[in-house]
């Protein structure tokens, strides 16, 4: 579905509008400091349009509309009228404090971009787009950890930018997209401001994905009519027994969001699950007087239609981190239908549509009034900044730690920790103090030994087990991504802070083991490769990148699947072979991801000998027979090849097949290692073809050779790590032992 570029009707919310709303919660003697922030704000946009073709003033007009929305003191509504005007009208931050007070100023000033303002970055770089943002990011984040209302106005502000998305070019509303589904939406949900949450996420997904878009918001018209009969029948049924029970209640109907059901509909289709098998595409919202009335309805709730098992949240009793309270239960209701029906007092709702903002007011002499147990996770902010220099790495760690799913777990004296979903139980022991997190050495999870890197789950009690050493230090092993030991940024930061601290040299050197390892086992030449490695992390040397490995900088994993995409994008030698004749134009001929100079509709086949995948340098040989192989460009047979005229260039093109991998691994013998080597490769859903053992050296050593379809060298690295690490297993690497000469004999026999 194409988005719309069209300019759509012109906005009626005007500054009497923002007034009229301001009014129901403010007194009149603070909405002129609102009058005279218009009045400044217009006067600075005078001559100014929006890409929109609109007035500039149309959109912190809007802005502030929101705002009001989210019932904001007076200070925050001039700052979201004057937002702008720092950086695009050039007014000194100064001349706002002096006109407008401190306090409005800090606002704006929490809000201004970075975009059109110096930025220094260490060893002599140039900012990018990214780091700029990044920056941008953390300003903002920072200035909400002292005052939450600038982050509450640049949500709005965010929203208004999303409601005309559409007349910015393409790349940049798809940027933008992204940005808010990742950044915005997600801090809209931690904040609890579910209204604006949930907007945010349906423009993003109808730009990112306008076809799926389209396809949801067209099932759910198509069955509007027959959803709204069953939410009428069932909203009269349940206000004839409530009101026989003499339980006070407002009942209505609730839309689902389309990106939440997009969500869904992935999950489901996991399950073999249909469309209309969303429980809670009909949902009932019934809003009581007392907490006590709450319980009592959802007896009776209970006791009129059958619970689904499993689809019950007593989130009263357990409330979100964003404060939201509710009872959610999913009932069998009328025709059969599931029918999600949350049940809340009007404070808990009023919680529930503004989150934080519900809580922020402003006593007298601009000091807020917060709630500081109810958003202690703002606090967090301060101490990470404090830890991370690079401001992506920041970024990153508000995206993984902050505004992923939550999991509760306790301590053995029953204390309750809060984890991002996923976390470990070396994540939960540097969570409560880092001295802890260096010195584990095992963990127990409800009473029983669990590897380090299992994932935790709400409920979990954790004890951790600590060395007895003094001065132990974490393992490298830990930061490898491919292992999931850590998943916090928290706790990865915090070991690449004690790896960091010891002697450099030795850095360098754990950094050069751990590079030549990875280019060795993946059977790739370092010394062919190191350029493109320096280019592609943007390290200005080589000592450094080295050091920077050494202590988690960045992980060899990280360099093998950029080096892989870097590869793939090459367009071959810089001096081809000798062409054939009446070579043509590269057409995409044979094997699928493949291009190949060739001549009409060609077999192309993988040679057997060196078995290539994408990331390898590679060649193809014509036959007489069967077609062009494709051969690594290292490989025996192709550079002792005598007929040099047979060799073409080719080159990796389209993705989506599977590449088989001759892998050596070399263990000593035990029971069930095949068993664990099997499960660790099924888990990545890469299929193993054909296993050999042979007994290597007596006393139970034994070489695995196996062949495994990947899709490239990205997966290949994250196998090969993950085997590596099983009991017993020495060295895993693949094998570039080659076939050569009883397969090139085969290869001439059919010329």
């Amino acid at each position: 579905m194409p988005v719309r570029t069209q300019e759509p009707p012109a906005s009626t919310i005007t500054i009497e509008s923002v007034l009229q709303r301001a009014a129901r919660y403010l007194p009149a003697e603070r909405l002129e400091i609102v009058r005279e922030a218009y009045e400044f704000a217009r006067e600075c946009h005078e001559g100014q349009l929006r890409k929109s073709g609109h007035p500039y003033i149309t959109h912190p007009v809007e802005v502030t509309y929101a705002v009001a929305g989210l019932e904001l003191d007076h200070l925050a509504l001039a700052a979201a009228l004057l937002h702008d005007v720092q950086e695009d009208c050039g007014v000194p931050n100064e001349r706002l404090a002096k006109k407008f007070g401190p306090q409005v100023a800090r606002i704006v000033d929490g809000l201004t971009k970075l975009d059109k303002l110096p930025l220094a970055l260490g060893g002599g770089q140039q900012p990018t787009r990214d780091s700029i943002q990044a920056e941008n990011l953390r300003k903002m984040f920072l200035a909400m950890a002292d005052d939450l209302s600038v982050v509450l106005i640049k949500l709005c502000d965010r929203l208004h930018n999303m409601r005309t998305l559409w007349a910015q070019p393409e790349d940049k509303r798809k940027r933008i997209a992204i940005e808010t589904l990742e950044i915005f939406a997600p801090l809209a949900n931690r904040l609890g401001v579910w209204q604006i949450k949930w907007e945010l996420e349906d423009l993003a997904f109808r730009y990112l994905e306008p076809e799926r878009y389209k396809e949801i918001a067209t099932m759910l018209a198509s069955k509007r009519e027959s959803r709204q009969t069953n939410l009428e029948e069932a909203t009269e049924v349940l206000r004839e027994h409530l009101a026989q029970a003499g339980i006070t209640a407002e009942i209505t109907g609730r839309a689902k969001h389309i990106y939440s059901i997009a969500q869904k509909m992935q999950r489901y289709s996991h399950e073999a699950k249909a469309f209309d098998q969303i429980y809670d595409l009909l949902a009932v919202r019934i809003i009581v007087d007392t907490v006590a009335a709450c319980y009592h309805t959802l007896g009776m709730v209970h006791q009129l239609w059958r619970p689904i098992p499993g689809q019950f949240d007593d989130y009263i009793a357990n409330p979100k981190d964003s404060m939201y309270q509710s009872l959610h239960t999913t009932v069998v209701a009328v025709g059969g239908r599931p029918l999600e029906i949350q049940i809340r007092t009007p404070e808990m709702h009023r919680v529930a549509e503004y989150g934080v903002a519900a809580h922020w007011r402003y006593k007298e002499g601009g000091k807020a009034a917060r709630d500081e147990e109810r958003i202690a996770w703002l606090r967090q902010l301060l101490d990470w900044q404090r830890e991370m220099s690079v401001a992506e790495d920041f970024v990153e760690t508000v995206k993984t730690d902050l505004f992923r799913d939550q999991v509760f777990v306790f301590t053995p004296k029953g204390e309750v920790v809060d984890l991002p979903a996923g976390a470990t139980p070396l994540d939960f022991a540097y969570r409560i103090h880092t001295d802890l997190g260096h010195q584990t050495v095992g963990g127990k999870v409800n009473g029983r030994m669990l590897p380090l890197n299992r994932s935790l789950t709400t409920g979990d009690v954790v004890e951790i087990m600590r060395s007895r050493t003094p001065g132990k230090g974490p393992s490298r092993d830990w930061l490898n991504p491919n292992l999931g030991y850590v998943r916090t940024s928290h706790a990865k930061e915090k070991i690449r802070q004690w790896f960091r601290k010891q002697e450099r040299e030795q850095n360098i050197e754990r950094g050069r083991e751990m590079i030549e390892k990875e280019m060795r086992r993946l059977g790739l030449d370092l010394s062919e490769r190191q350029d493109q490695i320096l280019q592609i992390v943007n390290y200005a040397s080589w000592e450094e990148l080295l050091a920077a490995l050494g202590y988690g900088g960045v992980s060899t994993q990280t360099i093998a699947r950029k080096l892989g995409a870097l590869i793939q994008e090459e367009e071959g030698p810089e001096e081809p072979p000798p062409p054939l004749p009446d070579k043509l134009a590269p057409a995409i001929i044979g094997s699928p991801g493949m291009k190949v100079l060739g001549i009409g509709n060609l077999l192309t086949t993988m040679a057997r000998c060196c078995n290539p995948v994408p990331g390898d340098q590679i060649v193809g040989y014509v036959t007489r027979a069967r077609g062009v192989t494709v051969h690594r460009a290292d490989c025996l047979n192709i550079l002792n090849e005598e007929e040099r005229e047979r060799v073409v260039e080719v080159e990796w093109g389209l993705g989506g097949r599977m590449y088989p991998v001759d892998v050596r691994i070399e263990a000593w013998d035990r029971v069930g290692l095949l068993r664990d080597i099997t499960n660790i490769v099924t888990e990545d859903k890469v299929n193993m073809v054909g296993v050999r053992t042979i007994e290597s050296g007596g006393e139970g050593s034994v070489t695995i050779l196996t062949t495994l379809e990947t899709t490239g060298i990205e997966q290949l690295s994250r196998l090969l790590s993950r085997i590596e690490i099983i009991r017993g297993v020495r060295s895993v690497e693949r094998s570039i032992e080659h076939r050569g000469d009883r397969h090139r004999a085969k290869q001439k026999s059919t010329t």
